[in-house]
């Protein structure tokens, strides 16, 4: 994982889109043949298809459970994936995760994202200190205020870590589509690089307001609860796809939600979270192909609400 590390300090430096694109993680779409969208403030570009870690990575001192963890994070790497996002929040999450990575042999593809979850400059700083060890890392790609938890006391020093390579990208959070009055204030007013809010074809709030903004200040997107919680799959349980689905090369209902959502323009990246290797198979599968038009897109939604 030398490679990241190096990739990381080039970006904190301002190289700038030539430089991101020279490295494996940071690969351009054509190179790979996968989905990526660009991070607009460094270049740097993503595949459109993630890795969450809510509840899903939470498995403790559990030896089979950490397998599992490991296999799906395998399978992520295998299908060209990049981004994993996690939290201290999501309890042992981290530590598995960087258990993982170390047993895991095709991971230069990595794009690191974690959340500060905590109030207080000096604990917030402690707090992502522990985060790398914990992830065996010596920087992060993307760095987060979880929640806007004390926003105004941590942007600053991540600002710093910035300037001396910890991180390459910062930017806040919120989730559950909650609080997106104060989200629109700091990204109207604040010098960050990403934001990550709820989106999914249900809640479309973020549509409204929150994207067009994004779009605006020149902010990648990281949308979290792409499935709302996995509750989408209940309403087409025992229901088939569209037939028209096939023109964009759409298998199952998760590729179904996924294109929906990476498909608006001013997402970056969706990050669903799962703890089985068949769901992430159906993931990634959203991650090549055809995305829907906008007529496709509002045809996506009224097929679903009519279920």
């Amino acid at each position: 994982m030398k490679h990241s590390i190096t990739r990381r300090r080039v970006l904190a430096a301002g190289a700038g889109l030539a430089a991101a694109l020279a490295v494996p993680g940071w690969a351009s779409e054509t190179t790979v043949g996968l989905r990526r969208r660009a991070i607009p403030g460094s270049g740097a570009r993503i595949p459109v298809i993630g890795l969450g870690s809510w509840l899903t990575f939470d498995a403790g001192s559990v030896p089979h459970r950490r397998d599992n963890v490991r296999a799906v994070m395998q399978a992520f790497f295998d299908r060209g994936g990049g981004m994993i996002d996690s939290s201290p929040m999501y309890s042992s999450a981290q530590e598995v995760i960087g258990a993982g990575l170390s047993k895991i042999d095709n991971n230069q593809g990595l794009i690191s994202a974690t959340k500060v979850w905590i109030p207080g400059r000096g604990t917030g700083i402690w707090q992502m200190e522990s985060a790398l060890k914990l992830w065996g890392l010596e920087s992060f790609d993307l760095l987060y205020v979880h929640n806007l938890l004390d926003w105004e006391t941590h942007l600053p020093w991540m600002r710093e870590w910035q300037q001396q390579g910890k991180v390459s990208h910062i930017g806040v959070t919120t989730s559950h589509g909650r609080r997106h009055g104060e989200l629109l204030d700091v990204m109207r007013k604040e010098k960050m690089d990403c934001v990550q809010f709820t989106y999914n074809i249900l809640d479309r709030e973020a549509e409204r307001r929150l994207l067009p903004v994004a779009q605006e200040r020149g902010l990648a997107v990281i949308i979290n609860r792409p499935f709302r919680g996995g509750s989408l799959f209940r309403r087409v349980r025992n229901q088939v796809l569209p037939g028209w689905a096939a023109d964009i090369g759409i298998e199952n209902w998760a590729q179904y939600f996924l294109k929906f959502i990476v498909s608006h323009p001013a997402v970056t990246c969706a990050i669903p979270a799962t703890s089985q290797v068949a769901h992430l198979h159906e993931n990634m599968g959203a991650l090549s192909g055809p995305l829907p038009d906008e007529r496709m897109r509002q045809q996506m939604i009224r097929y679903y609400e009519s279920l």
